[in-house]
C-alpha cells in the first residue's frame, strides 16, 4: 500500500531528513586517511542521539551498526570495521534517523584524496543522475520516469552499470514503504506519482558491470568485478510542478569543500 503524507507529516519528515544531512556534514569534517569506519560509526550514533533521535539502521532486521559505510567496490550495506581509510578511497556513508515517529534515510559518497579522474567522473555522473531522477518526481509522472532518467544518464550515456538488485523506496513511519523506485526502467511505467508521496531516490552506479553479490555476512554488497561503486540518496516529496527535496546536500558540500583531505573536483 502507498501512503501519502499530510503537510504536518511532511514537516516532521523534513526534520528527520535534515538530521541525516547534518550528521553527514559532521562526518564530512572528520574524514581523513587513517580514520576507521568503526570509529565513524560510533560518532554517527552519538551525534544522532545527541539530537533527540535514534539511529534507524541499528538492529533493523538484525543490522548491527548505526550506519552503512561502503568503501570502494562495496555498493551498499558495508559494515563499519577497524580498517583505516587511505588516500584514494571512496566512501559511501548511508544513514537513517528515527525522530518523532518518522524516518530520514539518505547517503553521500566522498573521495578521500584523489582516487583518479575516472572515479571522480563516476561520482559526478551518479550525483547528476540523482537530480535528474528527482526532476521527474512530480505529480502526474510515473515511477518509471524517475527510473528512466537515472538509467539514461548513467548507463546509456556513460556506459556505467546500474545495479538491478537494489532500489529506492517509499519512506515515512516505516523506513521502507511502497513503492519501490528502481534506477532503471521505461518512461511512463509504474505507479502514478501523487502529491504527498515521499521517496528515497538512490542511484547505485558501478564503474564496471552491473552485477553484484552479497558477502557471507548477509549484508555487504560488492561489485562482481570489484570496480568502484557510487551511491547517492535524497529524501524527496512529490509535488505539483517541482519535487520538494527534504534532505539538504548543501550543508554537506560546504564542509566537504573545507576539508583538505577530501577531493571534490574531477
Amino acid at each position: 500500500m502507498i501512503y501519502y503524507k499530510t503537510e504536518a507529516e511532511i514537516a516532521l519528515m523534513r526534520e528527520s531528513a535534515l538530521l541525516v544531512s547534518k550528521t553527514l556534514a559532521h562526518v564530512a569534517g572528520l574524514l581523513k586517511p587513517g580514520i576507521t569506519t568503526l570509529s565513524l560509526d560510533k560518532i554517527i550514533g552519538e551525534f544522532i542521539r545527541d539530537h533527540q533521535a535514534e539511529p534507524a539502521f541499528l538492529n533493523y532486521k538484525g543490522y548491527p551498526y548505526n550506519s552503512c559505510i561502503s568503501v570502494n567496490d562495496v555498493v551498499v550495506h558495508g559494515f563499519p570495521d577497524k580498517n583505516e581509510l587511505k588516500e584514494g578511497d571512496i566512501i559511501s556513508v548511508d544513514i537513517g534517523t528515527l525522530k518523532n515517529g518518522y524516518y530520514g534515510d539518505h547517503a553521500y559518497t566522498f573521495a578521500i584524496g584523489d582516487p583518479g579522474d575516472d572515479v571522480m567522473k563516476l561520482i559526478r555522473i551518479t550525483k547528476e543522475s540523482l537530480y535528474k531522477g528527482i526532476e521527474k518526481a512530480v505529480a502526474g509522472n510515473r515511477i518509471g520516469d524517475i527510473a528512466f532518467a537515472i538509467q539514461e544518464h548513467t548507463e546509456k550515456k556513460h556506459g556505467y552499470g546500474v545495479v538491478r538488485e537494489l532500489v529506492g523506496h517509499g519512506l515515512g513511519r516505516s523506513m521502507h514503504e511502497d513503492p519501490q523506485v528502481p534506477n532503471y526502467g521505461k518512461r511512463g511505467s509504474g505507479p502514478v506519482l501523487r502529491e504527498g508521496l515521499v521517496l528515497a531516490i538512490e542511484p547505485m552506479i558501478n564503474m564496471g558491470k552491473k552485477e553484484v553479490y552479497t558477502e557471507e555476512d548477509g549484508w555487504t554488497v560488492r561489485t562482481v568485478d570489484h570496480k568502484p561503486s557510487v551511491h547517492f540518496e535524497h529524501d524527496v516529496c512529490v509535488r505539483k510542478g517541482k519535487a520538494d527535496i527534504l534532505s539538504d546536500y548543501s550543508i554537506i558540500e560546504a564542509v566537504e569543500r573545507t576539508n583538505p583531505n577530501l577531493h571534490t573536483k574531477d
